[in-house]
């Protein structure tokens, strides 16, 4: 996704001229009173960083709000309760009491257990276990990297072999490479721009010859007036407006456009032939799907060829089709938990409380709504303004350094922006060393994912999951990789930070050993990135 902002005016739009999804429906109303020392996390990987729930919160609707991520019917309690519907729903947070509002049926709140994690594994047991299947290993392995922020609109083959060439003489591991939007000549339409794009098949071979997997951007959108767009309106494969047989023209961030109607299995199918053809033509591997935000598809104005879809069955149905390719990468869901998908948080701003602060919170939300292969964004941000034309003697160097060792230890990390443009040679090494610890660390976390394809449990686990009662509740600057290790980077402009330790003894990186059951405040020079190995 190119920006939050735009994807914010988008919605906005949106919501002005439909107004709620069920504004003119009766609700159930479910009232969960909050006990003593109980928190509760859950609904949208994007509001993360408000869980727990400890401030009052505005009416969240999971039906058209997703905060440019993933959302799903599910609430969870630290003392093991949860909520869930098959279908959207609104909540709210009050002082002592969530609010649940669905114009679908009423919301059962379940009571399987007496922590978050059971809580959790009781609800993925129930609604979305795990299917026992991967994307492809390479995922959790070694770095990706994305060509959005390098040559944004501009994608074509000199450059993107440069920027592949430069990954490799910079010492940084090849691994997953996507090319961003714009390579296609138009939306719907799946060939590249021959103008920039002299030799496609000939640079997917070079990139392979490079060590580099390969993925290329698409969204379900359709430009009106092109040939596809007259094929699949009649075929009947395109969203209609609502009451008309006509199809919608739905805006979005890079305009107005028609869009692949999915709830139509004939329309999946063809889509998943023409990706298919892709990849047998070009020798692509898979494919990064942005875009199937719900507020695209709000049921006042467009109808699909499931006369009953609500908007978030077209998201679900463009999540869907990533399960036919084991390279696939996205960044709005709705459910999908335990299945064989990438998710990424949406674009982050270069900034410390707007960027770097909220990756763990949402990686450990997206973990609680059973998206355990999920990537945290691109290192730095998403947001390309940040990166053109930077002095480097006012451009913050140590915000970048900082996002890419919470990165070094997440599932995933992905690099966009050039390092080694940004950056002085001295930070570049610091970087290169923290995605070489990504590459050291791959045995173990893809460990965690296979261990997570048969268990369902997060790779990246809240404090208060892995250690219930330890006063871990409202911690949003360390995490768990797996069982084994505490991650506490530094999030903040200080070289220091303080670490909470669990029960036990714990052994940091650089061999010293320290008691749980204790608060330590350590120093972590710019080159450091602490984390502890439970014994």
């Amino acid at each position: 996704m190119k920006t939050h902002m735009l994807t914010m005016i988008c919605c906005a739009a949106i919501a002005v001229l439909t107004g709620s999804e069920s504004s003119a429906q009766s609700f159930h109303v479910t009232r969960i009173t909050v006990e003593p020392g109980e928190y509760w996390w859950g609904g949208a990987v994007g509001l993360g960083s408000k869980m727990p729930y400890v401030q009052p919160l505005r009416e969240y609707d999971l039906a058209t709000q997703n905060s440019n991520n993933q959302v799903a019917p599910l609430l969870l309690s630290s003392k093991g309760r949860y909520a869930w519907s098959d279908y959207p729903f609104s909540f709210s947070v009050e002082e002592r009491a969530i609010v649940i509002r669905s114009p679908h049926e009423e919301v059962a709140v379940r009571h399987p257990g007496k922590t978050l994690r059971e809580a959790y594994l009781a609800a993925s047991a129930a609604h979305f276990p795990p299917t026992g299947a991967l994307p492809d290993t390479l995922f959790f392995t070694m770095p990706q990297y994305n060509t959005w922020i390098e040559l944004i609109y501009n994608q074509n083959q000199d450059d993107i072999l440069r920027y592949a060439r430069d990954i490799i003489d910079r010492g940084f591991p090849p691994g997953v490479l996507m090319i961003d939007d714009n390579w296609q000549k138009y939306y719907g339409n799946f060939e590249f721009k021959p103008d920039r794009f002299s030799n496609p098949k000939g640079m997917v071979d070079t990139l392979h010859a490079l060590g580099f997997k390969v993925m290329l951007w698409l969204c379900p959108f359709v430009s009106p007036d092109s040939p596809e767009y007259r094929l699949l309106s009649a075929k009947g494969f395109l969203v209609k407006q609502r009451g008309r047989n006509v199809p919608a023209v739905i805006p979005w961030w890079n305009g107005q456009s028609a869009c692949f109607d999915l709830t139509n299995p004939d329309a999946a199918e063809y889509l998943i032939a023409e990706l298919t053809r892709l990849q047998t033509e070009y020798g692509v591997d898979g494919f990064k799907f942005d875009a199937g935000d719900n507020s695209f598809y709000p049921t006042a104005r467009v109808e699909g060829y499931a006369k009953d879809a609500l908007s978030v069955d077209h998201t679900l149905a463009w999540t869907k089709i990533g399960l036919s390719f084991t390279f696939n990468e996205f960044r709005a869901a709705w459910k999908m938990g335990g299945e064989a998908l990438v998710q990424r948080l949406g674009d982050k701003s270069y900034s410390w409380t707007a960027g770097v602060q909220l990756l763990i919170p949402d990686m450990t939300a997206a973990g609680l709504l059973g998206h355990a292969y999920t990537c945290p964004d691109m290192i730095g941000g998403g947001q390309y303004g940040s990166f053109i034309h930077q002095d480097l003697s006012t451009f913050d160097q140590t915000l970048f350094i900082r996002s890419a060792q919470v990165h070094a230890l997440m599932p995933m990390m992905q690099f966009s922006v050039s390092p080694w443009r940004i950056l002085s040679r001295e930070n570049v090494e610091i970087v290169r060393r923290a995605a070489r610890l990504h590459e050291e660390m791959g045995g173990y976390i893809l460990d965690c994912a296979r261990s997570s394809s048969r268990t369902g449990e997060p790779i990246v686990r809240h404090m208060e999951y892995a250690f219930p009662g330890e006063g871990f509740a409202t911690c949003h600057d360390q995490f768990m990789l797996g069982e084994r290790y505490m991650v506490a980077p530094v999030v903040t402009k200080e070289n220091r930070r303080t670490v909470k330790f669990p029960r036990g003894k714990w052994r940091d990186e650089r061999g010293k050993i320290y008691r749980g059951g204790k608060t330590e405040t350590i120093d972590v020079p710019l080159d450091r990135l602490p984390y502890f190995e439970k014994l």
